[in-house]
C-alpha cells in the first residue's frame, strides 16, 4: 500500500522488484499475504492519519503476517509506530533495499526498528528489475530536500540532497528502454537540486545521458523548482523533440510577502519571467503549478493579489491546496492562522481561475496533430498523453504503450472513468 507522492510509488515498485526477485508473489493489499508493506507518507497530518489507520487494518487480515512500515511517516515518528500492535519492521528513508531481509527476519519472530536519526548523505541505489504495469516509468536520480519551506516537514523526512551518479542514471535508463517503454520520467525528492552533492553535475547533464543512451521517445521531467530550471534546459527542451514540453513549476503563491513567510526562494516577478521566457523559446509548452491557499497571515488582500497575479501567467493546469498545518513545522506556530471555511472559499476560486487556464490553453491545439502516449483502456475509452502534458481519449481501436499521430476534435466532458474535467479528444490519423 502506497501512500503520497510519486517518488514514494517508484520506491514502492522497487520493492516489488526485490520481492519478485527472491521468488515472493505480489498480492493486492486486501488478500491474505504473509508480508504487508505500506509506504507511508507525512506531508500532513491526515497523511499520517491515513497511514495509522492502514497499519492497524493489516493486521487483521492475517495475524500471523509481518507488517512492516516504511517511508517519511517511518522516518520522523518511529517511535510512534513502534506503540501500534503488532508493527514487525520499521524502515525510514534508509534501507528500502533490505526490505526482504528485514521482512524474511521479522517472519522469524524479530522486531526490527532499522530507522537512522541522521539520514546519510549515499543515494541508496535501486533498480526496476521486474517492470510494472505501465507504459511510462519514472527514474528516481535524486533523493532529499534543504529548502525547509515554512510548511514543509520533508526536509526531516527525506534528509539532505543525495545524487544518483551519471554512470548509474544511465544504467537505469537502459534497463527502462530495454524492457520497452516509450517514456521516462525523471523523478526525485528536489531534482533541481540533482547533482549538488556530486560536483558539476546538474540536472541538465541527467538528461542528456538519458537521451544520449537510450532510444526511448519521450523524455520528462517531474515537479521542478522554477529557480532551478537552468537556460540549457529549456534550450535542450526547445531543440530536442524527444524531451516532453512540459514543465510542472510550484509557485505556491503570488504575493511576495506570504513567498517570503513559506520561505521560498524567489519572488513572484521571477517567476514571471521564467514561465515568459520559456513560451517565447516553446510556444506549446504546457506549465503546470502548484498554488497553496490559506497560508498564516493570508488576508483577503494577499490572496486577490496571488488571484490577479495566477490570471495573467501563461500557465496550463493549477493545483490547488489548502494550506494543511503539520507539527514540526514552523508555520504551524505561526499566528493569523485561516479558517477551513475561508480556505474552502479560495480553494474553489483558484480552481476556477484553473479550468479557464485549463481550457484557453487546451483550445489552441484544436484541429493540431499531436503525438499521444496511450496508456489506459477503460469501458472502450482509451486514454493518454500528449508531449506537452494533454490528456486524450478516443473510442477508436488504438494499443497501449505505443504512440499514434492524432487529431484534436473536441473537448471531452464525457465522463469515462469517473473524470469530470474537460478534456480533448484526439482522433486517429492514420
Amino acid at each position: 500500500m502506497t501512500l503520497g507522492c510519486k517518488v514514494n510509488q517508484v520506491e514502492t515498485e522497487m520493492m516489488i522488484s526485490l520481492f519478485l526477485e527472491k521468488g515472493y508473489e505480489i498480492v493486492d493489499f486486501t488478500e491474505i499475504a504473509d508480508v504487508y508493506v505500506i509506504n507511508t507518507c507525512s506531508v500532513t497530518s491526515v497523511s499520517e492519519q491515513k497511514s495509522r489507520k492502514i497499519i492497524r487494518r493489516a493486521k487483521k487480515t492475517n495475524e500471523k503476517a509481518a507488517v512492516i512500515v516504511v517511508g517519511c511517516y517511518a522516518q520522523v515518528a518511529p517511535d510512534e509506530i513502534a506503540e501500534i500492535p503488532d508493527v514487525s519492521v520499521i524502515i525510514g528513508s534508509k534501507d528500502k533495499s533490505r526490505i526482504v531481509e528485514l521482512a524474511e527476519a521479522a517472519l522469524n519472530g524479530e522486531k526490527i526498528n532499522a530507522v537512522q536519526g541522521q539520514i546519510p548523505r549515499e543515494f541508496e541505489d535501486m533498480s526496476l528489475i521486474y517492470p510494472p504495469k505501465r507504459t511510462r516509468a519514472f527514474l528516481k536520480i535524486e533523493d532529499g530536500c534543504e529548502n525547509f519551506c515554512s510548511y514543509c516537514i520533508i526536509p526531516y523526512a527525506r534528509g539532505p540532497v543525495r545524487s544518483r551518479s551519471l554512470e548509474s542514471v544511465k544504467r537505469e535508463a537502459v534497463n527502462l528502454s530495454e524492457k520497452g517503454f516509450l517514456e521516462i520520467v525523471l523523478t526525485g525528492t528536489h531534482i533541481g537540486m540533482y547533482g549538488k552533492d556530486l560536483g558539476g553535475v546538474t540536472l541538465f547533464d541527467a538528461a542528456k545521458t538519458v537521451l544520449e543512451n537510450t532510444n526511448i521517445e519521450r523524455l520528462r521531467l517531474s515537479s521542478l523548482e522554477s529557480v532551478e530550471l537552468s537556460e540549457d534546459l529549456i534550450n535542450f527542451a526547445k531543440d530536442n523533440s524527444r524531451f516532453a514540453k512540459h514543465f510542472h513549476l510550484p509557485l505556491q503563491s503570488g504575493s511576495n510577502s506570504i513567498l517570503k513567510a513559506m520561505n521560498r526562494h524567489y519572488k513572484a516577478e521571477d517567476f514571471e519571467k521564467l514561465t515568459t521566457k520559456i513560451i517565447e523559446n516553446i510556444p506549446e509548452a504546457s506549465i503546470s503549478t502548484d498554488i497553496i491557499v490559506g497560508f498564516p497571515g493570508e488576508t483577503d488582500e494577499l490572496f486577490e493579489e496571488t488571484a490577479t497575479f495566477i490570471k495573467k501567467l501563461p500557465l496550463s493546469r493549477i493545483h490547488v491546496f489548502p494550506y494543511s498545518k503539520r507539527p514540526g513545522t514552523v508555520a504551524a506556530s505561526m499566528d493569523n492562522q485561516v479558517s477551513e471555511t475561508e480556505k474552502k472559499r479560495r480553494v474553489g476560486v483558484m480552481q476556477d481561475i484553473g479550468k479557464i487556464k485549463s481550457r484557453e490553453f487546451m483550445g489552441k491545439f484544436m484541429g493540431k496533430s499531436a503525438a499521444v502516449l496511450f496508456e489506459t483502456e477503460t469501458n472502450g475509452v482509451t486514454d493518454g498523453l500528449t508531449s506537452n502534458y494533454i490528456r486524450v481519449y478516443t473510442k477508436d481501436k488504438v494499443e497501449t504503450g505505443k504512440i499514434y499521430d492524432c487529431i484534436i476534435e473536441d473537448f471531452y466532458r464525457d465522463g469515462v472513468m469517473g473524470r469530470v474535467a474537460k478534456k480533448i479528444v484526439y482522433k486517429n490519423d492514420l
